[in-house]
């Protein structure tokens, strides 16, 4: 929005000139997310808190789990709505909303925005802890990542191909696997931002080293020098997704404000479904699908060792971990729940720097 009403005033003062510059729009677009989030986030926790928005302890998973976690019964949920807010808000605030990337980015975050609320209001309003079924959030996933890949197909710029993360010129050709492929990317890695959403800040302090490592590689493969000096292949458009990307960085640590040890408010689905398939797609819309998996390590890990404990269970009917996802794991093992996080929180910002290494390293 101000792009379009300030830029053009550039020519009466040049001090709006700043803002044809992708750098000032970021770091922009992330303060006011940040500010949305800090100055709306005491008014939601005060609403949810009066509809009695509270988080179910009693899921019937694990007692032990309930027991260790009983201190959070009845903190406001889907703080999402916050996260939603802020990220939405300040992308049109401060991005080129003509740009296809910025549309197609938010049109996926707000679609799986409203599955995840669908889903925590009928665990609120139903009483059902479990909300919607996994088979209703997977058909969700299913139909957006279909929508998204004819979205893909129909770009001619677009490459059906991975580029492979340390080699120079080497990619992946999936052409005939390409929907597949993007249904794959969408359902994975909200489901796995979903997963890790167990403990206070680990999710969406995680979130944000992804979203900071994007927002680096969004600019370079948008910007036709950096792209060239460091071979990356450049596409056209890409660089508007820097402001996004700083949106969710703005509105991460403004959620972590309130959602650090001990949380006062959770994300609940509406959030983690919305943000993991936010970095999904930007991922695919710079094709860098491949790096999802160093840069988002710790959501991979989550999610395989929820994969692993099933199969294991049914097939062995023996148990990898004591409990998982796996930071309940460290849990059982004594750890107190901001060891784990902060833990977990090291790891992941050492995967962002590796994955930014991977420009130098090709």
């Amino acid at each position: 929005m101000f792009y379009y009403l300030l830029y053009p005033l550039r020519d009466l003062v040049s001090f709006f000139n700043v803002f044809r510059y992708i750098t000032f729009r970021s770091a922009m677009a992330a303060i006011t997310a940040f500010l949305i989030s800090l100055i709306f986030g005491p008014l939601i926790i005060r609403k949810l808190k009066e509809f009695k928005v509270g988080e179910k302890i009693n899921k019937g998973d694990s007692i032990k789990l309930d027991e260790m976690h009983r201190h959070k019964h009845n903190t406001p949920t889907m703080g999402g709505l916050l996260i939603l807010l802020a990220v939405v808000g300040s992308t049109l605030m401060w991005a080129d909303i003509s740009n296809k990337n910025i549309l197609i980015a938010l049109f996926v975050t707000i679609w799986l925005g409203v599955t995840g609320f669908v889903d925590d209001y009928l665990k609120q309003s139903k009483k059902n802890a479990k909300g919607l079924t996994a088979t209703t959030k997977l058909l969700s996933q299913l139909f957006l990542g279909i929508i998204l890949g004819f979205l893909l197909l129909s770009d001619p710029n677009n490459r059906m191909s991975l580029d492979v993360p340390f080699l120079k010129d080497v990619t992946l050709y999936i052409d005939g696997f390409f929907i597949l492929f993007v249904i794959l990317v969408i359902a994975g890695t909200s489901n796995a931002v979903n997963l890790t959403d167990g403990l206070d800040g680990l999710a969406i302090g995680i979130v944000v080293m992804v979203a900071i490592a994007f927002s680096v590689l969004s600019y370079v493969t948008g910007n036709v020098k950096l792209s060239e000096y460091l071979l990356v292949p450049f596409i056209k458009g890409t660089g508007e997704l820097t402001v996004f990307c700083a949106s969710i960085i703005g509105a991460g640590l403004g959620f972590l404000w309130f959602n650090c040890y001990p949380a006062q408010i959770f994300m609940g689905d509406v959030g983690s479904l919305a943000l993991g398939g936010a970095l999904g797609t930007v991922a695919l819309l710079i094709k860098k699908e491949l790096l999802l998996v160093i840069v988002g390590g710790i959501f991979v890990l989550e999610a395989l060792s929820v994969i692993l404990q099933v199969f294991s269970f049914r097939v062995f009917k023996k148990r990898i971990f004591k409990i998982a996802p796996i930071h309940h794991h460290f849990q059982f093992l004594n750890w107190p729940e901001n060891k784990v996080i902060v833990r977990f929180w090291i790891i992941a910002s050492l995967l962002a720097l590796l994955t930014l290494v991977t420009l130098k390293i090709r």
